[in-house]
């Protein structure tokens, strides 16, 4: 396909849009990604998933700190439009207008609902049943643009933000495939968003990571799930950090007004949380590796039986 494309995008889930983008034949002819960053306790610099990819396709990669500084040397590829995918920086206007077939950003919630960073663990946190991906033309204001695709991806009970992510991923991978032609063959039909319908997912921060026991119980266990397998939510319990890698939730009465470690169960410490009972399978003490429930109890885990867990007020 003689298009000429600039991709835009810096995290795995970006890469399946890159990869369909080749597959396709659009002709890729640049990716700009965020700069390699330091990662792990030795603060190694590693590249984006986006920049190992394009340079396993051999295509020019551009890492600017500030996409606004490197405008000049975007537009310098003479790109026919600039494909975008939680690259994680405003686009400037000059960048938006002068591709013949614009910017198009592939968005991972169905808009307006969770513009912004995070809208794959907003839609869990929040007990969604459903998702998406929209495609958008870009406007200078973030993820406002007139959308003209959207497909919807179910959201299970038991689902976490790890196993929605990859089912967005193919879908976002099917966009590209079905979707995008029609803005190349000029039969998209831009819908403006509806403002009064908008809401956000800002950037998980580390205070979002603290799991709120003041909560009912099922919306403990959405927050635990949409939490996996990044960032990890986590407990305190004696003034230790205890992150949940694996849980499930069950409704119900019982006896105790605080999360209380009340016994270990069907290979899980169990939690009496509000109108039920979280079964926690995998978990990872602050300092520790991540193990398996079974594991922890028989090593620190039966003294945790009776103990409250640390609640905010």
């Amino acid at each position: 396909m003689n298009v000429r494309v600039v991709f835009m995008g810096t995290p795995v889930f970006a890469s399946a849009v890159l990869k369909s983008l080749i597959k396709e034949e659009y002709d890729v002819v640049a990716v700009v990604t965020q700069p390699d960053k330091p990662i792990g306790r030795d603060q190694k610099m590693m590249p984006t998933p986006i920049k190992t990819m394009a340079l396993t396709f051999d295509i020019p990669v551009l890492q600017p700190l500030k996409v606004k500084d490197a405008i000049d040397d975007i537009l310098s590829f003479q790109p026919d439009m600039i494909v975008t995918c939680a690259y994680g920086q405003m686009l400037p206007k000059r960048l938006l207008e002068t591709p013949r077939f614009g910017c198009i950003n592939v968005h991972a919630s169905l808009l307006p609902k969770y513009r912004g960073g995070a809208p794959i663990h907003k839609a869990v946190i929040d007990g969604e049943m459903k998702t998406g991906i929209s495609m958008m033309k870009m406007a200078v204001k973030m993820d406002a643009g007139p959308v003209f695709a959207q497909r919807e991806v179910p959201i299970g009970e038991d689902d976490t933000t790890e196993i929605v992510h990859d089912r967005l991923m193919e879908c976002a991978s099917l966009c590209i495939i079905e979707d995008l032609r029609l803005v190349i063959e000029y039969k998209a039909v831009f819908c403006e968003q509806d403002e009064s319908k908008v809401t956000y997912a800002f950037n998980i921060t580390s205070a979002d990571e603290r799991i709120d026991f003041d909560k009912g119980g099922r919306m403990i266990y959405n927050q635990i799930r949409g939490l996996i397998s990044w960032p990890v939510g986590h407990l305190l319990i004696e003034g230790k950090k205890c992150k949940i890698h694996q849980a499930l939730f069950v409704q119900g009465k019982h006896e105790y007004s605080l999360p209380t470690f009340i016994a270990y169960d069907q290979e899980a410490m169990v939690l009496a949380v509000n109108d039920g009972w979280i079964y926690i399978q995998q978990l990872q003490l602050e300092g520790k590796k991540k193990t398996k429930a079974t594991d922890f109890y028989n090593g620190i885990g039966k003294t945790w039986i009776g103990k409250e867990v640390d609640v905010c007020h």
